[in-house]
């Protein structure tokens, strides 16, 4: 294989590796379902390699597991394994926040996070758009803390955090209450009150815990 040939495959496995997030996230792929590798193969005009190397990176990411004899299936989260993920999220944004007290605001930074207020305000109805552009002002608040340990176990957490979040945004009132939120925070930190930006925050994360959780739950009994 030529040396393009495998840039090639790597970039058409991560185009492959974003389809399936989109449709994980989206529920076209629900929890325990296979992921069939001839589908994404037939459907990109490629082998099965790139399709493969897709699934290796989603099993990585932790959106994908391998299971005997059934192959790559979307992976399901236990209710502790999904409270652990975002108590890692909300201790990870808290430290990040300790560290723009120290370090003080980036005003670029700040902007981008204003500037993705008012895309989130236009896209309150398209829910997927909506958890793409709330996971990227979040990655503000990490950048902002200027530590590379932080920011990288807070990357670690993306794809399973971004199709957990989608789930807390169900709803128009629980969107219109995260816009406010987001809003809120952006003046605490123009007015470089971080300390009342942090207290917003963890009310924010708590409460999308509390979203998710319930969500879940009903959706147990309901299958049940």
């Amino acid at each position: 294989m030529s040396k393009n040939q495998i840039i090639d495959n790597n970039s058409l496995s991560h185009i492959i590796a974003e389809k399936i997030t989109e449709q994980i996230i989206t529920g076209t792929l629900q929890p325990g379902e296979k992921i069939v590798e001839t589908v994404y193969a037939e459907e990109f005009g490629t082998s099965r390699a790139p399709v493969r190397e897709a699934l290796y990176l989603l099993t990585i990411e932790g959106l994908v597991e391998r299971i005997p004899r059934k192959g790559a299936v979307v992976k399901g989260y236990s209710e502790a394994e999904i409270r652990n993920l975002l108590e890692i999220r909300m201790l990870l944004e808290s430290l990040a926040m300790k560290r723009i007290a120290e370090n003080g605001v980036e005003t670029e930074l700040l902007q981008v996070m204003i500037d993705l207020l008012q895309e989130m305000k236009r896209n309150k109805e398209d829910i997927e758009a909506y958890a793409l552009l709330n996971q990227k002002f979040h990655n503000c608040i990490i950048s902002m803390g200027e530590s590379e340990i932080i920011k990288n176990m807070y990357a670690r957490l993306g794809r399973p955090l971004l199709s957990l979040q989608r789930i807390s945004f169900l709803g128009e009132r629980n969107i219109d209450k995260s816009v406010q939120e987001h809003q809120e925070i952006v003046k605490k930190l123009e007015e470089n009150e971080i300390a009342a930006a942090t207290e917003i925050l963890v009310r924010h994360n708590e409460e999308s815990m509390k979203r998710i959780e319930v969500h879940l739950k009903d959706n147990l009994v309901t299958s049940g």
